[in-house]
């Protein structure tokens, strides 16, 4: 016990940080490993830290190991032979080790935020707990290594078992530092089922207007982090905290419960699906706006758009209608639309003789594609260089001629024959 203290207090005399916990023991890869090695092997400090700690310890796979040092990005440089300047001026360094990139970045002291984000500088610091002490939240404010074990200078694992969402020291500088923390409070929330704590969710109150500063590529990859974590229902709270108001003041005319009830929908299990359900009621020129200000890609932009666009689009229950219901939609967004349905109807009120009617427009639809029905111009079996050898001129009539065939088949899926067709001119 005694020789356990002399070690912690060194430690502590060194690196700044006094909390050290022995319980936990990380198996972090190879490379992580060898990396951490290497600078103590040179007289440095090193851990992984952040996310990848929080993750280990939560007994989920890390999908990036950061490294942070008392070394410089120079003398980091110096020690291996393989390293590329991903963001030197803060302090980054990206060692390579059989072709990954692990980050490694020198214990920094931030200084003053400008525009809500970005530091105007930094400041490297020997001081451990000094570079933790900057980050938002503790459960990603912890440091470790084989040697020292986990360094928890704010109770990190303690939020963790309590399931709680807490920004290290005051909220509201935190937030004031860096908005865009404001939505990652939300987004951990909903990836890791915790609760953000009251001091917290107060001070987001407080400054969720400061999301304005953020850029839409930063808002929409929270937003879509949010939406795909196994709890996208608590998309919710983005509503009740006042950020939905600033990042898409559009959904204001939503109704944040419905939204939230949809979103408990299992079928309702992509990222464009989700999206849709975030602005069901909106018409489909807001949502299209929406989308293209979110700087969001063109597949999500237009799955979404269709989604809303037939949301309330009533399909009658025959072979006929179905068809050309996915034919005025487009194939590729008719699997969608009715999935959505199905999400919609599920959660509305519905006597016994309506409930499951999309489901079963769904169970038809899906056996029309597997059989194979002509559903889009392209599979029509007669082309335009068939009219034109067979004396229809190019131009309105072609065009006319081919609908009218089409609509045909549409109709009556067997009539899709070159002879039969033929005999239709």
């Amino acid at each position: 016990m005694y020789a356990y203290a002399v070690a912690d207090l060194l430690r502590s005399l060194y690196t700044g940080a006094r909390h050290i916990n022995m319980e936990y023991r990380i198996e972090a890869p190879e490379s992580v490993r060898f990396i951490i090695k290497r600078l103590k092997d040179n007289n440095y400090d090193a851990y992984a830290v952040g996310g990848c700690v929080r993750d280990s310890i939560l007994g989920r796979v890390p999908k990036d190991w950061d490294i942070t040092t008392d070394a410089t990005p120079m003398q980091v440089k110096a020690i291996f032979r393989k390293t590329i300047d991903t963001g030197i001026q803060h302090g980054t360094v990206t060692v390579m080790i059989d072709h990954t990139g692990y980050e490694v970045t020198t214990y920094r002291i931030d200084g003053e935020y400008e525009d809500s984000r970005h530091p105007k500088e930094v400041i490297f610091t020997q001081n451990l707990r000094k570079d933790l002490e900057r980050r938002d939240f503790t459960i990603n404010a912890m440091a470790y290594n084989d040697y020292s074990g986990v360094v928890d200078e704010f109770d990190g694992i303690g939020d963790i078992k309590r399931h709680v969402i807490r920004c290290v020291g005051d909220p509201m500088e935190r937030f004031s530092e860096d908005a865009l923390r404001i939505m990652r409070a939300v987004r951990f929330s909903a990836q890791l089922s915790f609760d953000i704590e009251d001091e917290t969710r107060k001070a987001i109150v407080t400054l969720a207007g400061t999301l304005k500063n953020i850029s839409r590529e930063r808002i929409h990859t929270e937003l879509l982090k949010t939406l795909m974590s196994d709890n996208p229902w608590r998309v919710k709270d983005m509503f009740d905290l006042g950020i939905m108001p600033v990042i898409i003041p559009e959904t204001c005319k939503c109704d944040a419960n419905y939204v939230k009830t949809l979103l408990h929908e299992d079928i309702l299990d992509d990222s464009y699906l989700r999206m849709a359900a975030l602005f069901s009621g909106l018409d489909y020129k807001t949502v299209y706006s929406v989308i293209k200000g979110l700087k969001l890609d063109n597949n999500t932009l237009n799955y979404v758009s269709a989604i809303i666009k037939y949301e309330n689009y009533e399909v009658a229950d025959s072979e006929r209608a179905i068809r050309h219901f996915a034919s005025e939609c487009g194939v590729i967004y008719a699997s969608h639309i009715l999935r959505f349905k199905i999400a919609k109807e599920n959660i509305e009120d519905a006597n016994n003789n309506t409930k499951g009617y999309y489901r079963h427009i769904y169970e038809v639809y899906q056996n029309i594609v597997k059989r194979g029905d002509a559903l889009t111009l392209k599979e029509l079996n007669i082309t335009g260089d068939d009219l034109k050898s067979l004396g229809i001129a190019p131009g309105k009539e072609m065009g006319n001629t081919l609908k009218r065939l089409f609509n045909a088949v549409l109709d009556e899926p067997e009539l899709n024959d070159y002879d039969k067709l033929k005999e239709m001119l």
